[in-house]
């Protein structure tokens, strides 16, 4: 459980992004409200309404009931009131609630408690950057809304562009101890290596401030992490994308909504999210969070995820 002095602390740093935002994103301040004011809404859509399943059972009636294992932006953390959860995760949940003709209800939980709630009938739904694999979709449906993607970020003075392995090639780079990027980092250096090309010198930091201060004062060429943490952070002006590619890589991997194998809500919650694909509200939570590269072009049911390992 993260400490309250923690939630206060990332919500301080999150009000400092604000204020401190490049000229081009000013449009883009943002709203750590309990009230939300600034959240698109949607109106009740009839065809997503229509989709819900004829046994499919709500945990509430007349309310979409959604789980949040997530504590830090963009993804969702705590309003300045420290009760009311925001952020991208938070936005679409209601986008989906709203057009189900429900009232959204979180409930903050723990990652690892969600998937039982959810098989249990505790929760409708979980929204937390859940990617879709081949293993979870014995137990559960997807509804798709975001790309899985990481991201290289570099100084924003630097001018390099990192689009496939070889322009890692002879590069300090920032990735983390033990994830999914430092793998691809460490099977795209095996392949620069056999060809010829130069080593990549990983980089690990256990203390975000020394991290970021390694890369904007040059002693690190690039950071290699989660392109929602990192885009967000981006809107200081002082780090910018460089390239991004899937989390799943050379595999695509995609984000979806998650509810119970069966349930008879996915494609309610397809329907509804690709309607506000269609009318635009999509995008705007998107801009909302520095998040369009993350766009899908539809949200789609079950698509093929992530093999076994």
């Amino acid at each position: 459980m993260i400490h309250r002095r923690h939630l206060l602390a990332l919500l301080g740093s999150a009000a400092s992004l604000a204020l401190s935002l490049a000229p081009g994103l000013a449009q883009q301040a943002l709203d750590l409200s309990a009230a939300q004011a600034t959240r698109p809404r949607a109106e009740p859509d009839e065809a997503a309404i229509k989709a819900i399943g004829k046994d499919a059972k709500f945990v509430k009636d007349g309310v979409f009931t959604v789980a949040s294992a997530s504590v830090r932006l963009p993804f969702a953390a705590f309003a300045e009131d420290n009760r009311t959860k925001i952020g991208v995760e938070i936005d679409f949940a209601s986008l989906v609630a709203d057009a189900l003709g429900r009232r959204l209800e979180i409930v903050n939980v723990a990652w690892a408690d969600w998937p039982l709630g959810v098989i249990s009938g505790k929760y409708d739904a979980v929204l937390s950057n859940v990617t879709v694999t081949e293993e979870r979709k014995e137990k559960f449906d997807f509804s798709t809304y975001r790309q899985d993607l990481l991201g290289f970020y570099v100084k924003a003075s630097n001018p390099i562009e990192i689009r496939e392995p070889k322009d890692v090639a002879g590069l300090k780079v920032i990735v983390g101890s033990g994830t999914n990027q430092e793998q691809i980092l460490l099977r795209w250096n095996e392949q620069n290596v056999k060809a010829g090309l130069k080593p990549v010198e990983p980089l690990y930091f256990d203390d975000d401030v020394v991290l970021y201060i390694a890369l904007e004062s040059g002693r690190a060429d690039a950071y290699l992490g989660p392109n929602p943490t990192l885009g967000f952070q981006s809107t200081q002006g002082k780090t910018r994308l460089a390239g991004n590619f899937s989390g799943g890589w050379p595999l695509t991997a995609e984000i979806a909504v998650t509810t119970r194998k069966g349930a008879g809500l996915a494609e309610a919650i397809t329907a509804a999210l690709n309607g506000q694909i269609k009318n635009g509200n999509y995008g705007k939570v998107l801009a909302r969070w520095n998040l369009a590269s993350e766009a899908v072009p539809e949200s789609r049911t079950n698509p093929p995820g992530l093999p076994r390992k």
